[in-house]
């Protein structure tokens, strides 16, 4: 259904005596699922250490092994556990969040040692949220 067709009956529901009855038929199923994704991408964007951090350890202004840089990695690594545990989200939007990129990046610029018990605790976390996810 089209933007222009929703909101056709929109305007048409709100006119209607049926509304509550009706109003299913404007929610896509994928709007609640959609907008949980953009909210954990939201949460997750606010303490990732990629976007600013990381370059200042490339151009050699911080060190991997910064007390600041490793905090801030760390409270990242618990905000994506916590994002994962409480999402509820579907496979396929899980698969949007898939921590092992970013965590390989890390990994590659030595910020995380590739056997960081916040590493493996990540990726168990995302297992367990998908293998717990309902399928699409």
């Amino acid at each position: 259904m089209g933007r222009l067709e929703r909101f056709r009956r929109l305007r048409f529901l709100r006119r209607s005596a049926r509304t509550r009855l009706l109003f299913h038929e404007l929610t896509p199923v994928g709007d609640s699922s959609g907008q949980a994704i953009h909210q954990a991408i939201h949460t997750l964007s606010e303490s990732d250490p990629l976007v600013k951090l990381l370059q200042e350890v490339k151009l050699g202004r911080m060190k991997p092994s910064d007390p600041g840089l490793r905090a801030i990695t760390e409270s990242w690594i618990d905000t994506y556990t916590k994002v994962l545990d409480t999402s509820g989200l579907d496979r396929t939007a899980l698969a949007r969040l898939d921590p092992s990129p970013r965590l390989a990046v890390l990994i590659e610029a030595g910020v995380l040692p590739a056997e960081h018990p916040g590493v493996a605790s990540l990726r168990v976390a995302f297992r367990k949220a998908l293998s717990g996810a309902h399928q699409v």
